[in-house]
């Protein structure tokens, strides 16, 4: 089972990747204008001056630095332009656009980043010791798991998406693809570890469909960032951006879902151990009263998270103040968000329900042998105990 399981795995991904790339001589593209992007140092900072951004009264530090490119086909060459993006220092490098305007040739730089891998690469390395150091191998596999999820969606999920391909189905099979490979991998292969994917399996299937209903529900367009505008003049409307929005909201469940799944697929199964023979209606019902506990601090959790991400956008609308809270609201900006917190939280309900009825299904078996009632008596016991203990 293991084997062909593996098996049809590997056959998905392989799939979903030549279908891709059999479409990937098709993408049209807008003639604009040339753009590479490379290191650069700055040589000196020959002026540094306070200006007012054109059309505010904001003032902004604007720099005239002298720069050095480090990489590309004009490696060596120095060059001076105007920086009113961010301050930079003598000797310290980042990354510079050079546009070259595809009508007359006008060659123009700026200041695009500064240069962070360094920095970034020290965050990462103190993220995988600490996983490393107090996970174990535990900790080892789920790192792993990360990997194998972040190619699932750049090799699969997006060129798929890039392609032409309906967003939701596409995220759904992908979704499925990530559940199975992290859990799997995670934790192992085992009947509960199945319960809790099949579980997933179905309730992102329940919860992209409730999606797709509420999206039409609340006549969203999905044009609600910048991001989405740009992809889609990029891709000359070629891509659903309906189906994108739905994507997003399915990938965003994912992580937290995992959470909820595990933990109920165990609880049945810690259950069981301790009272084998007590009907599945009590082990079902003791099951989710602890999914009942867990999903209270999901949903805060998921809400809050979303809220951070929102937070910029919230006090620029908090600034406004001409707007009443249910113009502000209505938004399609704002409705978007409330829409992606409410499934996202649904989805997280019906995890606990879903999980644990295919938890009792896969784990519970049949036993035909007569049962004394004061043992059936004493694991009732051992249930009650373990409740109270798990609600103190």
């Amino acid at each position: 089972m293991k084997k062909n399981l593996l098996a049809s795995l590997l056959f998905l991904i392989v799939f979903f990747s030549l279908f891709s790339s059999v479409y990937a001589q098709q993408d049209i593209e807008a003639v604009v204008d040339v753009q590479t992007i490379s290191k650069a140092k700055v040589l000196e900072v020959v002026k540094s001056e306070i200006k007012n951004i054109p059309g505010t009264d904001t003032e902004h530090n604007n720099q005239t630095i002298k720069v050095r490119i480090l990489e590309g086909d004009e490696r060596g060459k120095e060059i001076t332009l105007e920086n009113d993006y961010i301050d930079l220092k003598k000797n310290e490098v980042f990354y510079l656009k050079h546009t070259t305007g595809s009508f007359d040739g006008t060659n123009y730089y700026s200041v695009e980043e500064p240069y962070r891998i360094p920095q970034l690469m020290i965050l990462i390395g103190m993220f995988l010791l600490a996983v490393l150091i107090f996970g174990g191998i535990q900790g080892i596999r789920g790192i792993i798991s990360l990997v194998g999820s972040l190619l699932l969606i750049v090799y699969v999920l997006l060129p798929g998406i890039l392609h032409g391909f309906s967003p939701l189905l596409v995220t759904i099979g992908v979704s499925s693809l990530i559940i199975i490979v992290g859990s799997y991998i995670t934790h192992g292969f085992n009947k509960t570890t199945s319960s809790a994917v099949l579980g997933m399996i179905l309730t992102v299937s329940v919860t992209g469909l409730l999606a797709y209903w509420a999206v039409s529900f609340t006549k969203l367009t999905g044009f609600n960032t910048e991001e989405v505008i740009y992809v889609n003049f990029n891709s000359r409307g070629g891509i659903d951006v309906i189906g994108l929005l739905l994507g997003g909201i399915m990938i965003g469940l994912l992580g937290v879902l995992y959470d909820i799944a595990i933990g109920q697929a165990i609880s049945v199964e810690e259950l069981l151990r301790i009272a084998p023979n007590v009907e599945k209606k009590t082990i079902y019902q003791r099951a989710i009263r602890i999914g009942r506990e867990h999903i209270g601090a999901l949903v805060n959790t998921l809400a809050i998270a979303y809220v951070g991400v929102s937070l910029p956008l919230l006090l620029l609308f908090t600034q406004g103040g001409t707007d009443s809270v249910w113009v502000t609201m209505n938004r399609e900006i704002f409705s978007t968000e409330i829409v992606r917190t409410m499934i996202g939280s649904i989805g997280l309900v019906l995890a606990v329900p879903i999980t644990t009825m295919v938890s009792m299904w896969m784990l519970t078996r049949k036993n035909k042998r007569k049962v004394d009632a004061t043992l059936i008596e004493k694991e009732r016991h051992a249930l009650e105990h373990a409740g109270h203990s798990h609600g103190h």
